[in-house]
């Protein structure tokens, strides 16, 4: 059980990813667009491409010849993948769930038309004109974002039609790739984001992590908690369209689905086909395997008899300040340990940008503790901790 996987994307989950890949013996090349990527820094080999160019990602399949390919970004030539699956290497989950999922148009024609679960009203618009009419089919507010984007990039909630083209505009240039198309969906009033972390295996039975609530700003995460308190009928729901749209998407490896609670019952929101940067809150040992290592197992094949909650965790991410900057100074952590079960992690970036995400604090407490109080931890850990140019 030695096998040499190509990682596509190189930020702090693919680092994580890495760490668990280790730990089990296992080579890893990381890739990404630029020198010095939080994975680059733990894996055995890395390179630099840019993988919007198919030429270039050939060459690398061609030179180290992978058993596993596993994609961590969405800007990425997806299309190859089918290539290389032909080829006998192993995508991950696979080249289907690849491709549909970093488009937000495959991914949401999928669930709402072919698999028919219950979503937000939407359209698409590939220009201004098309974005007022969209707008105006879905109703405000609204939300506008890019087909292409990760971590909220270029997400907008819209109450008005004056403020749609500084909604498209923002979409327009905060897409990820080359695909210029957004997305215009209904604004749910939800009482809660959640998390399901879903795990398909190859020889077993599909398992889901005790749910993660969220708060998003700026269609960013901002905290998460596990376990998220929600109704036994909520959670079958969730379930059950995770294992829906997994299941159509193939392949093996975890999953963030993520959902809307309403009072009108659970809204299927976007899916990611890898680890998913809320269920960074696994890290403080919140369950008996955190996202990272569950996910390699899925990927190796390996057994994962069981997902046990065993502690209340919450995290909150740490962002860099409004500057772009190098080689930044990550200061504060004697402050933020001197909390209980306090932990941060550092990812490692080269340079900043603002409110680019740099580090995660991270707490827990048995499991009878008060979330609300263990957010409110989370957010002071974080608080201590400050990057500076």
């Amino acid at each position: 059980m030695h096998k040499k996987i190509l990682l596509l994307g190189s930020g702090e989950l693919g680092k994580e990813f890495v760490i668990a890949a280790q730990r089990l013996g296992q080579h890893v090349i990381a890739v990404d667009s630029y020198a010095g990527a939080p994975a680059m820094q733990v894996a055995n080999d890395f390179e630099i491409i840019d993988m919007l160019n198919g030429d270039s990602l050939d060459f690398l399949v061609e030179k180290h010849k992978p058993a596993i390919i596993v994609p961590e970004i969405e800007a990425i030539r997806t299309e190859r993948l089918y290539h290389y699956e032909d080829q006998g290497i192993q995508v991950v989950p696979s080249a289907r769930a690849a491709n549909f999922t970093m488009n937000r148009r495959a991914i949401r024609d999928l669930a709402a038309n072919e698999l028919q679960l219950k979503t937000a009203r939407f359209r698409y618009s590939t220009t201004l004109a098309d974005c007022y009419l969209a707008a105006d089919y879905v109703g405000f507010p609204c939300v506008i974002k890019p087909l292409m984007s990760s971590s909220g990039k270029g997400q907008s909630t819209v109450k008005s039609l004056e403020e749609i083209e500084n909604a498209w505009n923002y979409a327009s240039t905060n897409a990820r790739g080359d695909l210029k198309e957004v997305i215009v969906e209904q604004f749910i009033k939800f009482e809660i984001e959640i998390t399901l972390l879903t795990v398909t295996q190859k020889n077993g039975e599909v398992l889901f992590c005790p749910p993660i609530g969220h708060r998003q700003e700026k269609g960013d995460y901002r905290e998460s908690w596990q376990p998220c308190q929600i109704s036994d009928e909520h959670l079958m729901e969730a379930q059950k369209m995770a294992s829906k749209v997994t299941s159509a998407l193939t392949g093996y490896g975890i999953w963030g689905v993520e959902f809307f609670l309403t009072e009108e019952g659970v809204y299927f929101s976007e899916l990611s086909p890898r680890p998913h940067d809320t269920g960074m809150v696994t890290l403080a040992g919140s369950q008996n395997l955190n996202e990272f290592e569950l996910h390699l197992r899925a990927v190796l094949g390996l057994p994962i008899p069981t997902i046990i909650l065993e502690k209340c965790a919450a995290s909150a991410v740490i962002l860099a300040n409004e500057t772009n900057s190098e080689f930044p100074r990550i200061e504060g952590l004697e402050r933020a340990l001197v909390h209980t079960n306090s932990d941060v992690k550092i990812f490692g970036k080269p340079n900043t940008r603002p409110n680019r995400r740099m580090a995660v604090a991270l707490t827990y407490e048995s499991l009878d503790s008060d979330l609300v109080q263990l957010v409110e931890r989370a957010k002071k850990i974080a608080s201590e901790i400050k990057v500076n140019a």
